[in-house]
Formats: C-alpha cells, structure tokens, sequence
C-alpha cells in the first residue's frame, strides 16, 4: 500500500489497495475471519477510504483520533479533520487487538479486511453535543444515534476490491482518475460544487457565477453515498444534472458523482466535503451560504471562518441566486433593488407541483429538466397508494377494505390488491404466532408488499390489526418513499366489536382461551397520526367508505389527472 499520485491540488493520494499477491492471501485467509455486513453509509465511507477520497486517513479512526476530532477536529498528530470517520458495529467480543475483520457488502461480497487496533463503546451523546452544538437535540440527530451501534473498531484496512456500482458508470470517478482527467483537459483552477439534488436554473447561475469570480473550471460533484438502485428519484436526478452540465459553456464544467454519504452534521460536514473535493484535485469550493435554522447559521460560519486557514482548498462562499421578474434574470440576494419583484420555488413548492400536476415555470428550471421530473414523479392521481387499515379485531376493517376494493376497482386506471389480514396469516405468515416480535414480523411483511405495489403504481388495500405504533410508523416510511399513503383508524368501541364477533373470539380470550388478544389480554395502541379516524358501530360501510374515497379525491390520488403540460 503506497501513496501513487501528486496533483497540483489536494497533496498526496493514500492508497489502501492491496497487491495482487496479498489479495489472494486475504481472499483465503478471509474465509476463517469473522466479518461485518457494513451499512449504505460505512460502505461509502471504506469506498473513499480505499481510493483516496479520505486521504491521509489508512482506516477507520481509533479512539484517541476520533475523541480528539470530536472535541477540537484534528487528528491526534495535529492533522486538521472536522469529522469522525468510524466504523461501528453490534458487538466485539472477538475483535481484540491483533485480529482481522473481513468487511463485505450487503451481499456477502468481500471488499477490505481491517485489521483491528482496538475495538470499544463511545460515548455517543457526547460526541453529538461536541459535533452538532445546539443542534445536538434535533430529531433527525436523535434518530442519527437510535440507529448508531454501540461498539466501535478502528484499524488499518487492506483494499481488496472497491464496491461495484452499475449505474452511471461513466460518471463515477475516483480522485487519481479526476485529477488526470483535470490534467489532461489542462485545468488547474476547478472549483467544486457539493450536489445532493438536480440542478435548476438558480443553481446553475450560482455555478456560472462562481466559475466566472474565481476564474475557475466548475466540478459538479453529485454525492450518491446513500442512494439505493431501486431509487426511481435518483436515476432522475442524475439524468437532470446531465442535461445541466450541457446548459454551461463547453469546456468548462465535468458532471461526475461520488460516494459521499450525509452525516446531517453542519458545518463540520461541509468542511468534510472541501476536504473530499480537495483530494479529487480541486483548488476551490463553494459553498452556498443557504439561510438555515436561526441561530445555527452564524455558529456554523464561525466554524468555516475558523477552519479556512486548515484546509488546502479555498472555500468560496456564494450568496443564492433569486430570480427578478423585472429584469427577467437572477441576481444574488443580497445585490436585489428594494422592492424589486422577486420569485422562489422551494423544494417543498415543486414536490407540491408536481404531486398536482402543475407545470414548472420557465424561469425556474429548463424544459428538458421539466419533463425529467414529470415524467419520473406523476401526479398523484397516477401514482401508487396505500390505505392502510387498522383497528380492534372485529372493528370492521375487512368490510371496509373489501367495499373499498370495489369502488376504486369501478372507479379504474389502476391495479388494486387487498391484503386482508387474515388472508396474509394464510398465506404469508402461516409460521407466525402472536408474540409481539411476530406481530411486527407479520405486519412488517405486509408493509413490504404494499410498498412493492406502491412503487409500481399500483393501490394496496391492508387491513391487519397492526396494534402497535412504531409498526405502523415504519411501514408509513417504507410505502411513502415510493408512492402515497392514508392511514385509516377504524375506531369502533369495544363492547361493539365484542358484540359483532361471530367467531366467539372476544369470549374465548375473556375466559383465557385464547392468550395474546389484542384489546383483551394483548394492548392496541390508538394511532395520533392518523389520515382518517372512522367508528363505523353507526354507520353503514358504503357511508364509511364514501368517506375515504372523498379524502383521497381530495388529496389528489384518485379523479381525472389533467394533463402536464411540459413547461410553462
């Protein structure tokens, strides 16, 4: 393992590969290590590890580096680092100094082989406050360390071979490959751009700008270190950043992507990306001063400030570009004339156009770009959905899913599939008790499929107990990632779904026949986050179902679907 390449910018490539020789060593010696199936995020991380991205970093951090960048962002022998880059796992009892962890992907694919210099427990909510200041307590943090394991293991790592990507292969790029291209198109001055999302034409005016101040050839790093292959969104995204690229002066501007994963760690976490730019040989970086929650705005431009004299790439701060309808242009926010017509379309406001169909206006994005989006996000009224059903047993959701079925199946356009509960016990989940580890199961795998049908435009109509709100919540996350989804409580009073019960199960559980029934022996707990709450011990099941067919004609997933028009 030895550092290769030297470029203008960035200083000297580690590279963690290892020979030939030692790879057939290791691919056989592999086969007795314990190993670890890293995570999206740690497999982004060992990818810029191995190819140089992390430079000078040779493995995932030890103790003493990673408490020291947590407290005062530097190494231990005095190198500036803004964040931990450590790989944490479930357990190391047998991870003791001197062992070999193989490392693979989600397939079983071996990629590295670490070999461990220590392994313990960080003190977790201390690196937080250390890391994120004031925002330590937000919730998207909180939820960051929920899903944090609990051991940490530090050692040099052995590359055996980088993950395998197979879309866009063209665009991906590691740093020794982008700093020859750099070489061999003659740039010496490139600022990078840190992207996350398509490029609209506010965007690519603060790129042209920034390439026009600094005189510098622009890099349009795309970070696709979380990106999943069966993300629709995605594969949109990158398709509209290549239409951007063409929107700049030929010559001038190379689109390619990176696996960088979000840390949601402020300004910490853009002074990483600097670092990550400055490796893959650029000589400038721009940051985008984006007004942010009030309070962390200044803290976090106290921290770039602070760094700027650390780093060996420039920081390039840049105000956002607004667009004036009264000369037709973009200008930076700060240079607008006081009372000065101005536009801006948040991400919010274009999600929103585009789940009703709108048009997205000219100045706000390109017609190439207009018709990416509308044809990869449809409207809702062409999109997958999923009403999701729950309630006591006997509270009437089968009825209403199955009357629910026969309406949007008269009404038409899409595929509808019901997933009855106790039609998936039958079918699905026949090997499952009533625990609550199996509960979750089963209602985990009724999730799965609905979201399946979801995201390919179909409608799945669940109907299962689901007594348990973190259940619930999960399966809303895993089917709102592709499509819609309305949350129905089927709030009927017990002594009514007592009374209805045909099957005498009510009784059964009363007298201890039956263990582990829900609002009997077992609890339900009554979802706050539902889209609809519906007691039907008064109504008829046409009168509830008319209900829910109103609400989704209301938000949008069902009616006529008026045609998009490409670009306004």
């Amino acid at each position: 393992m030895t550092a290769r390449l030297v470029a203008p910018h960035g200083g000297t490539l580690v590279d963690l590969m290892a020979s030939e020789k030692r790879v057939a060593e290791l691919r056989s010696a592999a086969r007795e290590m314990p190993s670890h199936s890293l995570t999206p995020r740690q497999q982004s991380d060992l990818e810029l590890l191995m190819n140089g991205g992390f430079s000078p970093l040779r493995g995932f951090m030890g103790r003493a580096d990673r408490e020291r960048v947590c407290r005062e962002m530097r190494l231990t022998d005095g190198t500036f680092w803004p964040l931990p880059v450590a790989l944490d796992v479930p357990e190391a009892a047998s991870l003791a100094p001197g062992a070999s962890l193989a490392l693979r992907d989600a397939e079983g694919v071996l990629l590295a082989v670490l070999s461990v210099s220590e392994a313990w427990r960080p003190d977790l909510e201390r690196e937080a406050e250390q890391i994120h200041g004031s925002y330590a307590k937000h919730p998207e943090i909180v939820r960051l360390l929920k899903r944090t394991q609990p051991w940490s293991v530090a050692g040099a790592i052995e590359g055996i071979e980088p993950p395998r990507h197979y879309d866009f292969v063209e665009l991906r790029a590691t740093p020794a490959e982008l700093r020859r291209r750099f070489a061999a198109l003659g740039w010496r001055r490139i600022a990078a751009l840190h992207l996350e999302r398509e490029m609209h034409r506010a965007e690519q005016e603060l790129a042209l700008h920034a390439g026009r101040d600094l005189e510098a050839s622009l890099l349009l790093h795309f970070a696709v270190g979380l990106s999943k292959a069966e993300d629709v969104g995605h594969y949109a995204r990158i398709r509209c950043l290549q239409h951007a690229e063409k929107t700049f002066p030929r010559h001038t501007a190379v689109l390619a992507l990176v696996a960088l994963a979000s840390r949601a760690a402020g300004a910490r976490e853009r002074l990483l990306q600097a670092i990550v730019r400055q490796n893959h040989g650029c000589s400038h970086f721009i940051l985008t001063d984006a007004p942010i929650e009030a309070g962390v705005a200044a803290e976090d431009a106290a921290v770039v400030d602070r760094a700027r004299g650390e780093l060996g790439i420039e920081i390039a701060r840049m105000r956002p570009m607004i667009y004036v309808s009264d000369t037709d242009g973009f200008m930076p926010e700060d240079e607008i004339p006081k009372g000065a017509a101005t536009h801006v379309l948040t991400e919010a406001d274009l999600a929103e156009r585009l789940s009703w169909g709108k048009p997205l206006p000219g100045w706000f994005t390109s017609p190439e770009i207009a018709r990416e989006l509308s044809r990869n996000f449809p409207p809702r009224a062409r999109q997958g959905f999923t009403v999701f059903f729950t309630g006591l047993p006997s509270s009437g959701k089968s009825t209403l899913a199955n009357v629910l079925l026969v309406k949007l199946l008269e009404i038409g356009g899409r595929p509808v599939t019901l997933l009855d509960g106790d039609v998936v016990r039958k079918h699905l989940s026949s090997e499952l008790g009533f625990s609550r580890e199996h509960r979750d199961l089963n209602i985990r795998r009724i999730g799965f499929v609905a979201s399946e049908i979801t995201k390919n435009g179909g409608i799945a109509l669940c109907a299962p107990i689901a007594p348990y709100d973190a259940m619930r919540k999960e399966v809303r996350s895993m089917i709102e990632a592709g499509g819609g989804f309305l949350l129905v409580h089927v709030a009927t009073p017990v002594p009514v779904c007592e009374q209805r019960d045909r099957k005498g199960l009510y009784a059964k559980a009363r007298a201890g026949i039956i263990k582990e029934f829900t609002g009997v022996s077992d609890p339900y707990e009554p979802p706050a986050d539902a889209g609809l709450v519906i007691d039907t011990s008064e109504r008829s099941p046409e009168e509830c179902v008319q209900e829910i067919v109103l609400h989704l004609e209301k938000e949008g997933y069902i009616g006529a679907a008026a045609p998009v028009e490409e670009h306004a």
